[in-house]
């Protein structure tokens, strides 16, 4: 069981890793354009809560219909799973055309919304323009690759945005320096990036390897299916959505309590977390298609036995980052800016931002248990419960409490 979950596991990683480097590698180049850099970065990360909100509808589809695919292919039923993957595919592409169109007409008044200012908006708008061009790449990407690693193609999972990121990492000084588009090269290069991960994404399920495979080009939704991966996926959806909402609530009150500065010292904590979060996350979605698969088969030691490895590897794991942020803020800091500021302010704000972090992996393993065994509603109430139960009110009553300010905000 433990092999079988590293095997998946590992690739789904680095991929994770990879993945990352889409929009971390932006901020790191961001964050260095001379004379601009921190209002820049500030700027980029006013868009992230619309970045997880694009990602919230990839996970309701992908996340949601991939533990189903590998539930029927532990019973056997390989024409259901390829439904499932068909319906989730013509989900994805649907809601991302939708997401572009709403995007492109309202992103100027969301920005405001979620905390921009004269200073910042120009930057935030010249990047998530751009951006929204890309979601159906983000949808497909994101939304099909579970599939890949639900067929036990973990290192095909990795490929997919392995493309992606090295074209990333190159396009951005090319296009943001040599070209001179600044920020908005640093869109445009992701955009491109996007655009490859999904196109080897098409390129696997629809070749030989692949075990199931899909028709790209037709629009075929089962509404039984359909309302079996939502219910599922929805506890992944609330998590990205929660995500939106608790940056954004993060974003307003730190600005109102310090300004532009603690927006992007907000943005420089969320890069570092998202880092560390990777690995439990790719642990754990290497878990995924283990368990459900041992579910269909009634096999419900393994099934024991794989959520037990999942939370001690995670906690392990979860124990170490925290050791490493505590010791070294600083070095973390100095990824994303030089700015003796805001490298200053992000210090503190890491020590205290991270002191929990050692207890996601709890809730990471739980979650994980609840949408392999298709508990739809449970995993959606811990979604809830975390974040728009407890962060969101702590974020807003914290910083009122002995004049904590944006401490109380990191706390």
């Amino acid at each position: 069981v433990e092999r079988n979950i590293l095997d998946v596991a590992v690739p789904m990683i680095t991929a994770q890793v990879l993945h990352l480097l889409y929009n971390i590698v932006d901020r790191i180049y961001i964050g260095r354009i001379p004379d601009i850099g921190v209002l820049a970065l500030t700027g980029v990360g006013l868009c992230l809560p619309i970045i997880s909100f694009l990602t919230a509808f990839s996970q309701l589809f992908g996340m949601g219909g991939a533990p189903l695919c590998s539930m029927q292919r532990g019973r056997g039923n390989d024409e259901a799973a390829r439904k499932i993957m068909q319906t989730s595919y013509c989900a994805l592409v649907i809601t991302g055309l939708v997401l572009t169109a709403i995007g492109l007409a309202f992103y100027k008044p969301a920005l405001y919304f979620l905390g921009a200012s004269v200073d910042t908006s120009p930057f935030a708008e010249e990047y998530i323009s751009v951006y929204i061009c890309g979601s159906l790449f983000v949808m497909v990407s994101l939304g099909m690759n579970p599939f890949i690693n639900a067929q036990g193609f973990g290192r095909v999972g990795m490929m997919t945005v392995l493309f992606g990121a090295v074209a990333n990492i190159i396009l951005d000084p090319l296009f943001m320096f040599w070209l001179g588009m600044g920020i908005r090269g640093a869109a445009v290069a992701t955009v491109i990036s996007q655009f490859l991960s999904s196109l080897w994404v098409l390129k696997f399920l629809t070749g030989e390897t692949a075990v199931l495979k899909i028709n790209p080009i037709k629009i075929s939704v089962d509404i039984m299916w359909l309302k079996k991966i939502v219910s599922l996926g929805l506890s992944n959806f609330i998590m990205s959505m929660t995500n939106s909402v608790v940056q954004t609530v993060c974003n307003v009150t730190v600005k109102f309590y310090g300004g532009d500065l603690y927006v992007g010292v907000m943005t420089v904590m969320n890069s570092v977390r998202e880092v560390f979060m990777l690995p439990l996350i790719g642990l754990t979605n290497g878990a995924i298609p283990v368990i459900s698969f041992n579910y269909g088969a009634k096999a419900f030691g393994n099934v024991k036995r794989a959520i037990r490895f999942v939370f001690i590897a995670g906690l392990c794991y979860a124990a170490l980052v925290w050791l490493l942020v505590l010791g070294y803020p600083e070095w973390f800091t100095r990824v994303f800016t030089n700015d003796s500021e805001l490298i200053s302010a992000s210090v503190s704000a890491l020590h205290i931002y991270f002191f929990g972090f050692v207890m996601m992996a709890g809730h990471i393993a739980g979650q994980c248990a609840f949408v392999a065994l298709g508990k739809a509603r449970h995993a959606t109430f811990f979604s809830l419960f975390r974040k728009v139960l407890v962060v969101v009110p702590l974020t807003l009553w914290l910083p009122k409490l002995w004049g904590w300010g944006v401490d109380g905000v990191f706390a």
